[in-house]
């Protein structure tokens, strides 16, 4: 049974390996215990008694369920110090809030930094106060004489599966990981952050020519991991198997992200379209696939220009990762944005929201839209989340409709007293010039970098 908690586990169980192995080359023989269900994934003793857990957070962890977790580990017994691995820089600040007053100490990581560091390459980030320390420096810090936590073992034994099992279709689940290679997987994780994509938007996104792309989708057909679906005019999604694949690599309910994303059929005998879909968010997003399938086009489109423009992609979120939320006055409230993205070109990142709006044709809707963004700007969040002021950009319907909303935005601007680093275009321009064009305009002199300037 462990085997195969491991093997579906596989991404995390190497990450975590490294961040092991790199502290026992500083510390000599460690000791090292994997956990099924308890909130840390493993925990290291170092020679002479100190305790660290590794908690390892997976690219489709949400917000409130790892919150969740991350509460059980602050409430539960005390597991020493707490080395935490993000996949992103947005996660790892939220991270470090949850836990900036955790009774034990707390370190935090960017994971394909911590994996990839030396041991002197200052990469972990104390919870409590700002700096970055190396691994050493970090083991110095963090480790203390803490009881390792156990768990209770599974009550049933079972040997262990053939390791030679079938291929296609019929591979297990749990060998599923060890199968695919690199590019699949990152196929995957695309297909899986962007439900109903098109081939060539794909393509796009992973930097590499139609034919690779399309070499890698047959792959993963054949493993039963990814369908092309007629009700979305062949566009690509995650099968039930795909999103399993994904939630128990990194440690996600697989029955909430298939009542989520699952694109499988209905039993309710309706004709093909999205009323048919299972998944309650991928039924949305198809039944507004005008409308995903833009947003879709834009960020395959920025991901293109900005790679022949030399920038680093560093992160492209889905409207479920662009959320935010903070608190203004007694509430909490949220922007939802379409999509979220970090561009580097040479030295300080360029981060973005993205609001793909064609609703948006009366002053009063205008202003409704807007609303959420101004709350937010209104306070330290944008920065405190980023660490930078991102861009908004807006993209409309027509000409007509952005200056319009150019109007609208100047005027709720002046009446809060919030500037927005807003940037407003409109879908032809987009089309003809693509996001690094010169299609944006500004309301007024905000201070804000324009895409591709």
């Amino acid at each position: 049974q462990w085997r195969r908690i491991l093997l579906e586990r596989l991404d995390a169980v190497a990450a975590i390996y490294r961040v092991a192995a790199s502290i026992a080359a500083l510390r000599g023989a460690i000791g090292f215990r994997w956990y099924r269900a308890l909130p840390m994934d493993a925990s290291v003793v170092l020679p002479g008694g100190g305790v660290l857990a590794v908690v390892r957070q997976g690219a489709t962890a949400d917000r409130t369920g790892f919150a969740k977790r991350l509460w059980r580990l602050r409430e539960g017994p005390d597991p020493g110090g707490v080395l935490l691995l993000a996949p992103d820089e947005t996660r790892l600040r939220h991270a470090r809030r949850l836990l900036a007053t955790a009774p034990f100490p707390v370190l935090v990581a960017l994971e394909r930094e911590a994996v990839g560091a030396g041991p002197g390459r200052p990469v972990w980030r104390p919870a409590r106060v700002r700096g970055a320390l190396g691994l050493s420096e970090a083991l110095a810090h963090a480790a203390r004489g803490a009881a390792l936590p156990r768990e209770r073992e599974p009550a049933r034994a079972t040997l262990p599966p053939d390791l030679d099992a079938a291929t296609g279709p019929g591979t297990p689940g749990w060998l599923l990981p060890a199968r695919l290679g690199p590019a699949g997987k990152r196929a995957l994780n695309l297909i899986g952050d962007w439900p109903w994509i098109a081939p060539r938007d794909l393509a796009a996104l992973l930097g590499c020519s139609r034919a690779r792309a399309s070499r890698l989708i047959v792959s993963l057909e054949a493993l039963g991991l990814v369908a092309r679906v007629p009700a979305a005019g062949g566009r690509l999604a995650a099968t039930d198997r795909g999103l399993a694949m994904l939630a128990r690599r990194d440690r996600t309910a697989v029955g909430l992200a298939r009542s989520r994303w699952s694109p499988a059929p209905l039993d309710s005998g309706v004709a093909g379209g999205w009323r048919e879909v299972r998944g309650r968010n991928s039924r949305q997003l198809l039944r507004h696939l005008d409308h995903t399938a833009a947003v879709h086009g834009f960020v395959a489109s920025l991901a293109e220009q900005a790679r022949a423009e030399d920038w680093q992609v560093v992160q492209l979120d889905p409207p479920r990762r662009a959320s935010r939320y903070f608190r203004h006055g007694a509430r909490v409230r949220s922007v939802h944005p379409d999509a979220f993205g970090v561009l580097r070109p040479d030295g300080e990142p360029w981060t973005f929201f993205l609001e793909w709006e064609r609703r948006a044709v009366r002053p009063s809707t205008m202003a409704t839209r807007l609303a959420p963004y101004l709350r937010y700007y209104a306070s330290q969040r944008p920065t405190d989340d980023h660490g930078v002021r991102p861009a908004l950009l807006v993209v409309l319907r027509d000409e007509v409709t952005a200056d319009h909303f150019l109007r609208v935005a100047r005027r709720e601007m002046e009446r809060v007293r919030v500037a927005l680093p807003l940037w407003v275009s409109h879908e032809a321009l987009i089309e003809d010039e693509g996001p690094f064009g010169g299609g944006w305009r500004a309301v007024d002199d905000h201070g804000g970098v324009a895409p591709g300037t």
